[in-house]
């Protein structure tokens, strides 16, 4: 009989060694520190981010965008996270150099458009999902991508959700682990588990006061939610 195990929840947009406490009382699995992505009110510099990683009792996953193998090499040199999410464009040959010379995890974003908005081709994002898996990704996340009232593309952190349907297919064909992001908050996230079935939330201003700033009482309420959600056989 396969066991049951509930979902896996990352706190991402952590900026302060308090919040990193906070989700880790709550009882989250991951937390996630976001480095030097210039769009994004929760960046923090490698400097910034270094006690955090140092102090945290919960594994640190590492956020950058669009960056090279040197860079992402000095990074984790610096801070040793647990793992290193890619954000952005990032190719799977990226993925394939870095797993030589890098010792940590490798996590990489795929963004749908929200609900209702664009078409997806999900036999795309399916065969993008496969090269990376076989450039040897260890997880994937599945995120919105949005547009600004500018018209710059903003890669996660939009609030708004996606496709739940279409992110259920691409976590029923995908062999890694796969996150499920993009709006989740504590109303919707039972909603998103029992449709989607991923293997974990990742989750970011769904429990924040301000941007930046985790909510204990939001941690809490998402927490109990999860509870309440039959587990996931595996």
């Amino acid at each position: 009989m396969s066991a049951q195990k509930k979902v896996k929840v990352k706190v991402c947009g952590i900026t302060s060694i308090d919040d990193a406490r906070l989700a880790a009382e709550a009882g989250a699995d991951y937390i996630g520190v976001i480095i030097e992505i210039d769009y994004s009110p929760r960046r923090l510099t490698v400097e910034q981010a270094l006690p955090i990683c140092q102090q945290s009792t919960l594994p640190v996953v590492t956020v950058v965008f669009n960056w090279s193998a040197k860079q992402i090499q000095k990074m984790v040199s610096t801070l040793h996270p647990h793992a290193v999410q890619l954000l952005g464009q990032e190719p799977p040959s990226l993925v394939k150099n870095l797993k030589n010379i890098v010792t940590c995890e490798l996590w990489k974003s795929i963004h749908l458009p929200p609900r209702g908005l664009g078409e997806i081709d999900i036999a795309e994002y399916r065969h993008r999902i496969d090269s990376l898996i076989d450039a040897g990704i260890d997880a994937i996340l599945i995120d919105t991508v949005a547009s600004s009232p500018q018209g710059n593309r903003r890669y996660g952190g939009t609030g708004q959700v996606s496709n739940w349907d279409i992110a259920r297919k691409l976590v029923q064909a995908t062999s890694v682990r796969t996150f499920l992001a993009g709006g989740i908050n504590p109303q919707n996230i039972q909603s998103a588990i029992e449709l989607v079935r991923p293997y974990g939330i990742d989750l970011c201003n769904g429990v924040e006061s301000t941007p930046g700033h985790k909510d204990a009482k939001k941690l809490h309420q998402l927490m109990l939610a999860i509870r309440r959600v039959v587990p996931i056989k595996r």
